[in-house]
């Protein structure tokens, strides 16, 4: 007998995993900074967190020809995607887009974001609206889907000279982030898998 909707939920609602990923190889990254933020207050709220360190666990450039070369890295890596519910990807603004590390890590996937919902972070001195937009376009091609904001960091005028953050505004998008990347992701997600288990077939969960 097939898992009801409701059944999924709450079973996913004792074990939603998000993974953070941070895309910036800075030393002292504020994307990263603001990433392991989210990660703590989603773990408080009661969820599953881990966290993929870009600049520690080091991806090959991404070969079509060679998709899954098998590595440590690789394998480590295809296995937290793949146990994931949610994302929370973690970038740079470079000259108007993620950073090259972090489209390589999404170059090596694509079913395995689809019915996952995603959050983002940017550091950008012009808020990084051409970088969500980016993210938000690799992502919807690989059928997740996305938060409906972002958070913009401005590492000169978020912090202060402790490295504390000074502002409110990011306070509540951060807070705000924390939950939303669980009370929305979780009904996508049992939505998803609910539609998977049913063969529902007017759905694009169907080719799954």
């Amino acid at each position: 007998m097939n898992k009801s909707l409701y059944d999924i939920i709450e079973e996913k609602s004792k074990n939603f995993n998000i993974l953070g990923i941070a895309g910036s190889l800075q030393d002292d990254s504020s994307s990263t900074k603001i990433l392991k933020i989210i990660l703590e207050k989603a773990r408080k709220n009661g969820n599953y967190t881990n966290i993929i360190d870009l600049k520690e666990t080091r991806l090959p450039l991404f070969n079509p020809n060679k998709p899954r070369d098998k590595t440590d890295e690789i394998e480590m890596v295809t296995k937290e995607v793949i146990n994931a519910d949610a994302f929370i990807l973690a970038t740079p603004d470079y000259h108007g887009s993620m950073s090259g590390t972090l489209k390589n890590f999404l170059d090596y996937f694509w079913k395995e974001f689809s019915g996952k919902t995603f959050g983002y972070i940017i550091s950008s001195h012009e808020k990084g609206l051409t970088v969500l937009d980016q993210m938000r376009t690799v992502v919807r091609q690989c059928y997740g889907w996305s938060v409906p904001y972002g958070v913009s960091i401005n590492s000169s005028q978020d912090f202060d000279i402790d490295g504390k953050i000074s502002n409110n505004k990011l306070e509540k998008r951060i807070e705000s982030l924390a939950r939303d990347i669980f009370t929305y992701g979780i009904l996508i997600r049992s939505q998803f898998l609910d539609d998977i288990n049913n063969k529902e077939e007017n759905t694009y969960a169907f080719q799954y």
